[in-house]
């Protein structure tokens, strides 16, 4: 199905909600790349350097401009709304990780 076609289709169909929505920025706020870093996070990776490798493949970006992206997406409102359980988990670990230092 092309973007054109799942862009006109109705909110109700959509299993993910309105900003799931192909486009500059969905109604969450979130754009393409917002969400498709959240995607990637969410993922789980068998082998060390898979999710870098991906990260460089699928979003064009370096590991450190991802995770720039990802840790500035934790703090938005807008992506709890996209991804609540993801991003509740991972601003657990962030902040142990704070915590810990």
């Amino acid at each position: 199905m092309g973007a054109d076609e799942e862009a006109a289709r109705p909110e109700p169909e959509r299993a993910d909600g309105p900003e799931q929505q192909d486009g500059e920025a969905g109604p969450a706020g979130l754009d393409a790349r917002d969400r498709a870093v959240l995607a990637l996070e969410a993922r789980s990776w068998r082998t060390a350097g898979a999710k870098e490798r991906a990260v460089r493949e699928e979003l064009g970006l370096s590991s450190t401009r991802y995770y720039q992206l990802l840790n500035g997406l934790l703090d938005r409102p807008e992506a709890l709304a996209h991804a609540p359980v993801l991003v509740n988990r991972l601003r657990r670990v962030r902040d142990a990780r704070r915590a810990a230092r």
